[in-house]
C-alpha cells in the first residue's frame, strides 16, 4: 500500500497543530473549513477536538459537522461501544465535540455565518458534497483557514489546493481562493516508507512476490525500489 510510499510523515502529534490552528481562528474571528473523508478521519477530528477542550488547549468556539453520512457514522461509536477501544465517555464527548448540521437549509445558513467557528464536511478531497458550497463561500476571504485533514489524491480540487491552486472551479465557476490552506498530514490513516518496511520486516519469510499497490505512479515506483534495495524482495508494480 504504498499511498506515502515516498516520503516519511512528520512526527508532529496532530493535536499540536490542530490547536495551533483553532486558536488562531478564535483570535481572528474566522472560518475553519474542515475537508473531511465520513468514516474515519471525522470522527479522529472530533476526537481530537473533545481531547483539545477537556485540557483547555483551545478556546471555545461552535464546531459543525455537516454531513449527514458523517453524522451517522459518528453515531456508530456511540450506539456500538463494544466493537472498538473508545469508552462511553469517550463516545459522548466525541458526540458533543460537534452541534450537527443534517438538512440542506440548515447547510446554507451556514455561510451566513460570521466565525469563528469550525466545519467539517464532506467529502475529504473536495470533489463533491457540501463542501463546494462551503468552499465558494469562505474560500475568497484571507482572513479562513482550509485544513486538509487527509490524502488528496491527483486530479481532485483537495490536490489543487494542497499544490497552491489560487483558483477552483466549483459548479461551472472560477471560486478564487484567498484564504490559507493548510494540511494536517500527520494525522493521515496511511502509513509512510519507514513504517511499511518495518511492517514488511515482521513477515516470517520473504513473499514469492510483494505487489506495490493504492498509490500514485511516484510514490509507488519510490516504495518498490526501497523494498528491492532494504529487503531484497522480487516486487511487481500492477499496471
Amino acid at each position: 500500500e504504498s499511498t506515502y510510499g515516498d516520503r516519511v510523515h512528520d512526527s508532529e502529534p496532530p493535536e499540536e497543530r490542530l490547536a495551533e490552528i483553532i486558536t488562531e481562528a478564535a483570535q481572528n474571528k474566522s472560518v475553519v473549513l474542515v475537508p473531511a473523508f465520513s468514516v474515519g478521519r471525522t470522527q479522529l477530528l472530533l476526537y481530537y477536538l473533545a481531547k483539545l477542550r477537556r485540557a483547555n488547549r483551545i478556546p471555545e468556539m461552535p464546531v459543525f459537522l455537516n454531513s449527514p453520512m458523517s453524522i451517522s457514522a459518528t453515531e456508530i461509536f456511540r450506539n456500538f461501544p463494544s466493537a472498538h477501544r473508545l469508552d462511553a465517555e469517550t463516545c459522548q464527548q466525541l458526540r458533543d465535540a460537534a452541534t450537527y448540521i443534517r438538512t440542506p437549509e440548515e447547510s446554507r445558513r451556514l455561510n451566513e455565518t460570521a466565525g469563528p467557528m469550525v466545519i467539517i464536511s464532506a467529502n475529504g478531497m473536495a470533489s463533491g458534497g457540501r463542501i463546494l458550497h462551503h468552499l465558494k463561500a469562505f474560500a475568497p476571504h484571507r482572513r479562513n483557514t482550509i485544513l486538509l485533514s487527509g490524502f488528496q489524491a491527483g486530479g481532485t480540487r483537495g490536490a489543487s489546493l494542497a499544490a497552491g491552486a489560487r483558483s477552483l472551479r466549483i459548479h461551472g465557476e472560477e471560486v478564487p481562493v484567498h484564504c490559507e490552506v493548510a494540511q494536517l498530514a500527520c494525522a493521515s490513516a496511511h502509513a509512510d516508507a519507514a513504517e511499511i518496511e518495518a511492517w514488511l520486516r515482521g513477515a516470517p519469510r520473504p513473499p514469492a512476490t510483494t505487489f506495490i499497490t493504492h498509490g500514485e505512479p511516484d510514490a509507488a515506483d519510490a516504495l518498490r525500489q526501497q523494498v528491492e534495495r532494504s529487503l531484497g524482495w522480487q516486487t511487481c508494480l500492477p499496471d
